[in-house]
This record gives C-alpha cells, sequence and structure tokens, in this order.
C-alpha cells in the first residue's frame, strides 16, 4: 500500500509538471504575443487512436518538445470538448496547424508523424514563415 501511495504520487507529480499545453485558443494567441512566439495547435480527438500514437511517442520525444517549446506557445484543442474557431478543420485528426499570434496559418499538415519526420516539418515551418510573412512576429 505504500508503494501504490508513492506511485500515486509521482505519477501526479509528472501530470502536473506538463502544463505546458493550453486548451485556450485566445489565451495561447495572447501568451504568443506577449512571448513573441507563434502557436502550434494540435488538433485531436477521444476515439482517435493515431492522436493517441502520435502523442505517446512523437510529442514524448524529449528533443521535439524541446524544439516546440523554443518557438512555440502550445495549444492542444480536442474537438470533442474544446472551441475552436470554425476556420480551422478538423474534420480529420491528428491535425496539426503552426500559427501566429493573429491567428493566422503558417503551415498545417494532417496525420500521426514520427520523431524524424516531425522535427523535420518543423524545420520547414521556419521556411515557410519567412516565405509568407518576410520574417515579421
Amino acid at each position: 500500500m505504500k508503494y501504490f501511495g508513492m506511485l500515486l504520487l509521482l505519477v501526479s507529480m509528472l501530470l502536473s509538471a506538463d502544463t505546458k499545453w493550453s486548451n485556450d485558443y485566445k489565451g495561447a494567441l495572447e501568451k504568443a504575443q506577449k512571448e513573441h512566439k507563434s502557436v502550434y495547435m494540435l488538433i485531436t480527438s477521444e476515439s482517435c487512436k493515431w492522436c493517441r500514437k502520435f502523442e505517446n511517442t512523437t510529442l514524448s520525444n524529449e528533443d521535439v518538445m524541446q524544439k516546440l517549446e523554443a518557438k512555440y506557445v502550445l495549444l492542444h484543442i480536442n474537438r470533442d470538448k474544446d472551441s475552436l474557431p470554425s476556420k480551422y478543420k478538423s474534420k480529420r485528426v491528428p491535425r496539426h496547424y503552426f500559427i501566429t499570434p493573429k491567428g493566422e496559418v503558417i503551415y498545417t499538415f494532417l496525420g500521426y508523424w514520427d520523431v524524424q519526420d516531425f522535427s523535420s516539418f518543423i524545420d520547414d515551418v521556419d521556411v515557410e514563415y519567412k516565405r509568407k510573412f518576410k520574417g515579421e512576429k
């Protein structure tokens, strides 16, 4: 019983440490403006096995998370629970959006991606941002 209590405490500490993700669209845009960052928005659903796979593999990779956290405010929208402006497509998930603090889409793509491919997409966002917005944040 003592070990179970310690395990429960450890799990709750780990879960509370993962507060970097928001589910508030407007709040994420405001935070991005204040921090001079863009927003990475991941849209998932309750019943999506590929969403869980992406979360449990790619997003659990320390290098991927460091790369995301350095440049983006992290926004996780569950289309079954959270509100999302209708201008964003969420019929098929997981859906990935990289957006400016003004809500303009820099780059978007669909589906599960492994660590290497997703990391490459993050690099592509920088190129696309410069092409679309000429380096203005």
